[in-house]
């Protein structure tokens, strides 16, 4: 079996198409052809003329048997693809040799031209017919000299078949030269190695041809009844061809399969890696070309003059149309109007124009097809495209079994890649988007504002919160408050556009990035954002007033100092974040970003990251501010307030550290810690037969702690102190934040027996309704109206009405921030039950507390034999 490549096979043929795209190739390889058709006449032509005149009486049949043979040599091959280049492995060599030992050159050469010529009109391959004609009058000229040259060589009483053999393998190498230069031309390949390692496969190859063809002939003509012992051998030839192309046809299928499913694979990955794609079905250029070597790749295994991808990648897009070989004619017919695509089931369907239906054969003429293999692609209850074939090139009679097999499984492989590639892109998509209004997430804004900051220079993050959701999910429920951050992602897209990365971070938060913008236009487009948040938004048949706060930052033109534009895109989005808590904190709309912005947050952080060790260390103490009855002045108790002297930053304010630790979720263990200083401190004055009480300041969080009374009821334990002396103080707005929370809370904490206080009432809620709910003992009059009351009747009106509230549901109640002899006798008049607040005096740490006591108080004995202390007069 010699190798030959030859440029009417279906992969040469898709090289010389290719070669079209490069006119210099092209019209090189045409003037090659030429030149070897000239050359290949001419050298019959001399062979001929050199050749003596024979008479055969047996060239009626000779002449015919030749042809036969040559015929089964060309139809019997094994195709096989070296590096994407077709080769053809033939049987040509043993009717060439039979040819040379019985019959005269012309016989010979005309044999081979009626078979190879006649092959490629039946296969309507006539594109390189000029080649091939001069390489079949080369391959029977270049043998018969050869034989000749060797019969005047080789010496007296050597075998005939001698030279027979040689001018066959000289055949062969002919085949291979000109089929090596022929790709050279259009390819540039292969090179010298590659060709010298295919000449010594072909030489091997070619011999072993030759030897079957010789010893077939002297056993024919030798040994009685010879002929049939080569019958014989023939048909173990056939047999073993048939058996060895089946194995070769089985590898190449499975290789097919494997790099057809890894191809759509990378497909999938290549476009659903994105953030911003969609999974729109548009192809990417990249894209593209890896389907487009899919097609190529079925066509080669199929050997079909062209192969048809129509796919469908999402069920909206249209169906994309990718061809493999020889292009669609014009007028093909639309998808949807054509007969052969009606394809129900997932089944492999086979159409001849020989015995077609009429609509089906017009669908094959306007296919410019005779034969078409057309499946569905069926992924999950869903049609995915179809896969066409048409015109087997290698074989006369068509398609065959094994071509309907292969593609049915091919189909499957694509049909469960393709949906595994969709499933990896809605995957993907997911992952990079918010589910609820389609924006970029923050992973997603990450991905995207990472490709475009490293493209463009002049750019700025901006982050918008919407406020009011929690109030409209309070009142209406949170579908309406998704309905509003829906409404709100579309207003933020429709005015900054498609291309412009927008995400939706969490809750009413915004996220969007402006490329090429500088500040004075950042400001501008913060400010309309501003505007089309806080129009008011249409619930059923309310109207919602909204707010919105941005804060901007622009970026900075040098990269971030370890090159990750990962954490870049977080720096820039906590900057934004630290620039809108300024505007809110400020009372502000839009406000952009400045690095002081970034120290006064770093301090807070700072704290919270080192509160825990604080407490741990004796840098958090608690001190105590009195409380006192009114009018007699008794000292009833302490409220025990927090003070942090931190070693870099000194004295710090409550209002600075704790807000932030309530924040960060470790206001748990502050509760626990100004609690267990409170209730040892209560429990020392018990041991001194002094009954005071101690008060702690609740947080919201501590309201929505399910377990939280359960820790206060093992502290009280621990320290063995009567519930009524420990009270709780919690704000109107800490309970109101989430009163189907806090609510249970307080009532366990009321069964305990502990008190329960509201603290700074008059500046929230501060109803009848909302202290009713409420299992409170006492009242706690915000301050500013105890301060105001000697300068506004309004704050003095309001004191009045609280205490007289208060008693009328059975409260005791407590002005806090009593600084002036006056404001203690108005309390006294209005019936204030107690006082708290620098007059008496200021928070004090344990050991001044204890020295206070000693100096401003006097001991007696109580009307249950109770010590109490009173205030010196």
């Amino acid at each position: 079996m010699s190798e030959h490549h030859r440029p009417h096979d279906p992969d040469a043929s898709r090289l010389a198409d290719r070669a079209q795209m490069d006119p210099r190739r092209r019209l090189v390889y045409l003037t090659f052809s030429r030149t070897v058709l000239v050359v290949g006449t001419l050298a019959a032509v001399g062979v001929a003329w050199t050749q003596p005149t024979q008479t055969h009486s047996q060239l009626l049949w000779l002449g015919p048997l030749l042809v036969l043979g040559f015929l089964l040599a060309e139809h019997l091959t094994i195709d096989v693809d070296i590096r994407q280049v077709g080769w053809a492995i033939s049987f040509t060599e043993i009717p060439l040799v039979l040819g040379l030992l019985t019959a005269p050159f012309e016989v010979v050469l005309a044999a081979h031209l009626v078979a190879g010529v006649g092959s490629q009109l039946v296969r309507r391959l006539t594109s390189n017919l000029v080649y091939n004609v001069g390489v079949m009058c080369l391959e029977i000229a270049g043998p018969f000299a050869v034989y000749a040259l060797a019969t005047e060589v080789l010496p007296d009483g050597a075998p005939r078949w001698t030279a027979a053999v040689l001018g066959t393998l000289a055949s062969s190498l002919i085949s291979v030269a000109l089929a090596v230069t022929a790709l050279n031309i259009l390819r540039g390949e292969p090179r010298l190695p590659a060709a010298l390692r295919l000449a010594a496969h072909t030489l091997v190859v070619g011999l072993l041809n030759t030897s079957v063809g010789v010893v077939g002939y002297e056993v024919a003509v030798s040994a009685p009844w010879g002929w049939a012992l080569d019958v014989l051998v023939v048909a173990a030839l056939v047999a073993l061809y048939r058996g060895y192309y089946g194995l070769l046809r089985e590898q190449r299928d499975l290789e097919t399969l494997s790099d057809v499913s890894l191809s759509v694979a990378r497909s999938g990955q290549r476009v659903a890696g994105k953030p911003g794609n969609l999974l729109d079905g548009a192809l990417a250029e990249a894209d593209t070309d890896e389907w487009q070597k899919i097609a190529d790749r079925i066509r080669e295994q199929l050997s079909a003059k062209r192969v048809v991808l129509r796919l469908r990648l999402d069920p909206v897009a249209p169906v994309r149309t990718l061809v493999a070989g020889k292009p669609l004619p014009e007028d093909a017919p639309p998808s949807r109007d054509d007969p052969i695509l009606q394809l129900p089931g997932s089944q492999v369907r086979y159409f001849r124009s020989l015995d077609a239906a009429d609509d089906v054969r017009e669908a094959l003429a306007q296919r410019a097809a005779h034969e078409a293999l057309v499946v569905p692609l069926r992924g999950s209850n869903q049609l995915l495209g179809a896969v066409e074939a048409h015109d087997r090139l290698s074989r006369w009679r068509g398609f065959g079994r094994s071509d309907v097999q292969l593609l049915r499984t091919l189909a499957s492989h694509l049909a469960t890649a393709m949906d595994n590639r969709r499933l990896l892109a809605r995957l993907r998509h997911d992952a990079y988007h918010d589910p609820l209004t389609g924006l970029l997430n923050r992973p997603g804004f990450r991905e995207a504002a990472v490709d475009r900051l490293r493209r463009h220079a002049g750019s700025m993050v901006l982050r918008i919160d919407l406020d009011v959701l929690s109030a409209v999910g309070d009142a209406l429920g949170h579908s309406w408050g998704d309905r509003m951050v829906i409404a709100a992602g579309g207003r933020l897209r429709e005015a900054l556009g498609s291309e412009v990365p927008l995400a939706r971070l969490e809750g009413g938060t915004f996220a969007a990035l402006l490329v090429d913008c500088d500040e004075e236009e950042g400001r501008r487009i913060a400010e309309q954002l501003h505007q089309e948040l806080a129009a008011p938004y249409p619930v059923d048949r309310l109207s919602v007033e909204a707010d919105a706060v941005v804060g901007y930052v622009q970026v900075p033109v040098e990269p971030a100092d370890d090159g990750d534009a990962d954490a870049d895109v977080d720096t820039l989005l906590q900057w934004a974040d630290v620039a809108l808590r300024a505007a809110r904190n400020a009372g502000d709309t839009v406000r952009g970003y400045v690095p002081s912005m970034g120290q006064i947050f770093l301090r807070r952080f700072q704290l919270v990251t080192q509160f825990r060790q604080a407490l741990d260390t004796g840098q958090v103490r608690v001190h105590y501010q009195p409380k006192v009855a009114l009018p007699g002045r008794e000292v009833l108790g302490v409220e025990a307030l927090v003070r942090w002297v931190h070693p870099e930053f000194g004295r710090l304010d409550p209002d600075e550290f704790v807000p932030a630790v309530e924040a960060t979720g470790l206001v748990d263990a502050l509760t626990s810690f100004v609690m267990d200083n409170a209730l040892a401190k209560v429990r020392g004055w018990l041991d001194r037969g002094l009954r005071l009480s101690a008060a702690v300041n609740l947080s919201v969080r501590n309201l929505a702690d399910e377990s939280f009374p359960d820790r206060v009821a093992e502290a009280l334990r621990r320290h063995d102190v009567p519930p009524r002396l420990l009270t709780f103080e919690l704000t109107e707005s800490g309970v109101m934040a989430d009163p189907e929370r806090a609510l249970p809370v307080l009532r366990r904490l009321h069964a305990l027996g502990v008190v329960l206080a509201v603290d700074d009432f008059g500046t929230g809620y501060s109803s009848l309704a909302y202290l009713r709910q409420l299992p409170v003992d006492e009242v706690k009059i915000d301050k500013s109206f105890v301060l105001g009351m000697g300068t506004d009747l309004g704050d003095m009106a309001v004191v009045r009405s609280i205490v007289e509230l208060g008693h009328s549901l059975g409260l005791t109640v407590v002005a806090e921030g009593v600084e002036e002899d006056a404001a203690r006798d108005q309390l006294v008049e209005m019936g204030c039950d107690v006082a708290q607040g620098y007059l008496i005096s200021r928070p004090l740490s344990e050991d001044r507390f204890e020295a206070w006591l000693r100096a401003r108080t006097v001991r007696a004995r109580g009307r249950r034999d109770e010590t109490v202390l009173t205030l010196v007069r």
